[in-house]
């Protein structure tokens, strides 16, 4: 049962956040001066005109009175209820302030005639007097239900650097849109900046760069943060919502800031991106709050930090940790994935791309595929530790500890696609991105412990560097990339099952729901014949989509052949090594089958 004061607080949160997202609506409409006068709307008149603009305004400003009065009543309230809970009582009084300073510096905004820094500074507070409702509303109702007290003190600090750099990054935002009327668009295009990745500076686009800049690096904290929430060996699921919601917050207000770009500054599209931004923010700010880690129980006490990624011994050595961290990367399905990206490089330049356009690529997408492979280890270290195959990699074996490696893939991941942007082109940076996105929140974090088609669904990850390859060159996607990635896609379940099948009882007692362990061997053995059909039809379609000649068909024929009647001695007459051989033959079919695409590129 909730308290007065939980309830007023939660009221007061929850009115602050409704204020500044009318605010927004105030700036994306163009009501800032819909009252030429404060306090009155007019001279000599309390109430609007009756002009769109001036009800806008005049309703910001009647969520304002309604503010100062919650606050007001939230102070005195606290100073009843709390006076023996200082970390609650004191931030409860600052809010009254607050107010009444945002309400002064909004006397200043329309003083100004919306001068940006006077608007930006109106905001800064609009800010604080945000984090603090929310810090007074999370705190209060933690206090009683004990939830979220056992996160890391990695973790918290975490929080707390996620919700600063999205404080700079609204900031920032919101001396943009002060100077919008004035400047119009910075830029025309998005994610580029007049077709560049570093613009030419200067102006007004030098705060607008450094918004997008602030952007990546606060989305890329704000999902660090939900995967460490999902991940953190004490989950709590009140976390895993918070956190979650602002990742999804987050990625609806990149989309808002696109369409901002693509509408020229539409209405609704700056209207939703302030509100977007109050919402992530005051999701963050609850999420630091509830990370602390000093909520204390109804005795007083402090409850204890438990860091769980500070457990793990270090490696005893340099060439051990430069080991431990290469191991990170899966080196060995890196390569197999680099197989298919140059063969596409090879086939859309009918010829031999650049040396340097070849290296480039294939170093991002050895970045980007590191980066992937290592927070998939991070994510799968509990099933790692209970199978025989994997219990040798560097984290069940406690060479590196879970926060550097999780460290560790989110910096190749940043790496990989400011590199490919800079040296090759934005959409095959994006592509990379893409695929990183896939395997580790698709497949590792949905498909893999949830379903027995986790592999089909999840192996569209390994078919991107296809497309990379493809777009590295052309800067653009055509049919013969997409039947490049539907030829790794359809390869995948068959090779995978394969493999799988030596290592059922691993899985099983993992409790991955594999195909063989869901379905059992026969089943498993015929799904692979049937794939290795579809596997045989799809690369058959390559030849009229990209007008490949007789090398790429030979080889097409008489590899895919072999493929499908391994794939059938296997389901008919099943042996005990039988799905090993298939499974190292369907790398070696992969690589001739894409070296035939490059054979025949070069060769027509």
């Amino acid at each position: 049962m909730r308290t007065r004061f939980q309830k007023l607080a939660v009221a007061t949160a929850a009115v602050t956040v409704v204020l500044f997202a009318v605010g927004g609506l105030v700036r994306g409409t163009g009501s800032g001066l819909g009252c030429s006068t404060w306090p009155q709307c007019h001279a000599g008149q309390l109430f609007p005109s009756g002009t769109v603009h001036s009800l806008i305004e005049f309703s910001h400003r009647a969520f304002a009175f309604l503010v100062i009065c919650l606050t007001l009543g939230l102070g005195i309230s606290a100073w009843i209820d709390r006076r023996d809970q200082p970390r609650i009582l004191w931030p409860a009084i600052a809010t009254f302030p607050l107010v009444l300073g945002q309400a002064v510096l909004g006397y200043r905004v329309v003083a100004t005639e919306l001068d940006p820094w006077w608007v930006t500074a109106h905001f800064l507070v609009a800010l604080a007097l945000i984090a603090f409702v929310v810090y007074v509303a999370t705190a209060s109702l933690t206090t009683s239900a004990h939830v979220g007290t056992g996160s890391s003190r990695g973790f918290s600090r975490l929080t707390v650097w996620s919700a600063g750099v999205t404080g700079a990054l609204l900031l920032v935002g919101t001396y943009i849109r002060a100077e919008g009327p004035r400047t119009g668009l910075a830029f025309r295009d998005w994610p580029l900046m007049d077709g560049r990745l570093v613009p030419t500076l200067g102006g007004v686009t030098t705060p607008m760069f450094l918004h997008r800049v602030l952007a990546l690096s606060a989305f890329l904290l704000v999902t660090w943060v939900m995967v460490r929430a999902r991940t953190s060996a004490q989950r709590s699921p009140v976390l895993v919502r918070v956190a979650t919601l602002g990742a999804v917050f987050f990625v609806a207000q990149i989309a808002v800031g696109a369409a901002n770009v693509f509408t020229r500054l539409r209405p609704w599209a700056v209207v939703l991106h302030v509100a977007f931004a109050v919402l992530i923010w005051a999701t963050l700010v609850a999420l630091a709050t509830l990370t602390r880690g000093r909520l204390r129980s109804s005795s007083g006490d402090v409850e204890p930090f438990i860091d769980d990624a500070g457990s793990q011994a270090p490696p005893a050595s340099v060439r051990d940790t430069i080991t431990a961290y290469y191991r990170l990367t899966k080196p060995r399905i890196i390569v197999l994935l680099l197989i298919t990206t140059v063969p596409a490089m090879i086939l859309a330049a009918r010829g031999v791309p650049s040396v340097w356009l070849i290296l480039a690529t294939l170093l991002g997408g050895t970045l980007a595929a590191g980066s992937a492979n290592a927070i998939n280890m991070y994510l799968d270290r509990d099933i790692d530790e209970l199978m025989k195959r994997t219990r040798q990699r560097p984290l069940p074996a406690h060479a590196v500890t879970v926060e550097h490696a999780l460290r560790f893939g989110f910096g190749l991941g940043a790496i990989s696609y400011v590199f490919l942007s800079i040296t090759v082109n934005v959409l095959a940076a994006t592509l990379a991105l893409s695929a990183i996105a896939f395997y580790v929140f698709v497949y590792t974090m949905w498909l893999k412990r949830s379903t027995a088609q986790n592999i089909v669904i999840g192996g569209a990850a390994g078919a991107v560097p296809a497309l990379v390859g493809w777009a590295a060159v052309t800067g653009t996607l055509a049919a013969p990339a997409w039947v490049l990635f539907a030829i790794v896609f359809v390869w995948t379940p068959p090779h995978f099952w394969a493999l799988a099948m030596r290592f059922s009882g691993d899985y099983a007692a993992a409790g991955v729901p594999m195909l063989p362990v869901v379905k059992g061997e026969d089943e498993t053995r015929r799904q692979i014949f049937l794939y290795s059909l579809v596997l045989f039809g799809t690369t058959l379609l390559l030849v009229p989509v990209a007008s490949m000649g007789p090398i790429y068909l030979a080889t097409a024929l008489g590899t895919g052949g072999v493929f499908v009647y391994r794939a059938l001695v296997l389901w008919r007459r099943p042996t005990t090594d039988g799905s090993w051989a298939l499974f190292k033959y369907s790398i070696l079919y992969l690589a001739a089958l894409f070296g035939a695409v490059a054979v025949d590129a070069l060769a027509s």
